[in-house]
């Protein structure tokens, strides 16, 4: 049960349970959890984890790394969350499981050296030469003034250095400030790019709806022109054929509306009233 390969063919075999046989499974297991059995069939229903969680590990793993290896690790930490889970406290399985198997991977991976010996020698020849360089100068050295210290090029520094970092693993949940118990994790200080500022949500919400109470105390065919032109995309000339008035009419209508609006959205009393 170490790859990949080897956990598809059980969960081929046996259909997935329903909600109601899986209570049934963990009250059994909870009551005799030296029984491989039940262990096993747990192991089978939550197989599917394992493929999330290295799924989205892989892309940042060196490909060195064996994807059999990485679902290996993976397995033993779904095994550690199914003999340590506690179904009476209320928390999801599954959002358990996934935190355990992500720390046995990422735990397995860093107790093993995958950065190639020699990159390493040149990665510690490196770093002595930046901590000689700090005392004799002061401050860190940069790229330049290590390889003159070095006697080598500017760019084998940087490239020996940039190889040890892309062969380094580290985990989202990680502490950026190590020395500190309380500060925040790494993933917490990542910015989710299609999440909503939740300030300028509000701030779009409360124009909507000063918009929406500017729009009400338009006549009628001024409302109707605004949303022909901006909500149908017509013409002035088509709105002007499909209400029957001239083209200039309509333009000279459309200008009005715009400037009453305006001076709605700017009357203190109407952004009272929201």
């Amino acid at each position: 049960m170490g790859t990949l390969d080897s956990i598809k063919q059980p969960e081929q075999k046996i259909k997935k349970l329903s909600d109601s046989e899986v209570d049934l499974l963990w009250a059994q297991f909870e009551k005799d959890k030296t029984n491989k059995e039940y262990r096993d069939r747990l192991i089978i229903q939550y197989i599917y984890l394992i493929k999330y969680v290295v799924g989205r590990l892989r892309v940042n793993l060196p490909a060195s790394i064996s994807t059999d290896d990485i679902a290996g690790y993976g397995v033993e930490g779904l095994i550690d969350a199914i003999e340590r889970f506690i179904p009476s406290k209320g928390v999801r399985f599954e959002t358990y499981a996934i935190m355990r198997i992500r720390g046995s991977i990422i735990d397995r991976i860093r107790s093993q050296d995958w950065v190639p010996r020699g990159a390493r020698r040149k990665y510690k020849k490196i770093q002595n030469a930046i901590l000689k360089l700090q005392v004799t100068l002061g401050r860190i050295p940069n790229s330049q003034e290590i390889a003159d210290e070095l006697g080598i090029t500017k760019e084998k520094v940087e490239a020996s250095i940039n190889e040890i970092e892309s062969n380094t693993l580290i985990s989202l949940h990680d502490h950026k400030d190590f020395s500190s118990e309380g500060s925040l994790e790494i993933i917490d200080t990542i910015v989710d790019a299609k999440s909503v500022d939740p300030l300028q949500e509000l701030e779009a919400n409360d124009v909507k709806k000063s918009l929406s109470m500017a729009l009400a105390k338009l006549p009628e065919r001024e409302r109707m022109i605004l949303a022909l032109y901006y909500h149908e995309n017509m013409t002035l000339k088509e709105i002007g054929e499909t209400i029957s008035i001239s083209e200039s009419r309509v333009c000279q209508l459309h200008a009005q509306a715009i400037m009453k609006l305006r001076k709605l959205l700017n009357n203190k009393d109407l952004r009272l009233r929201k």
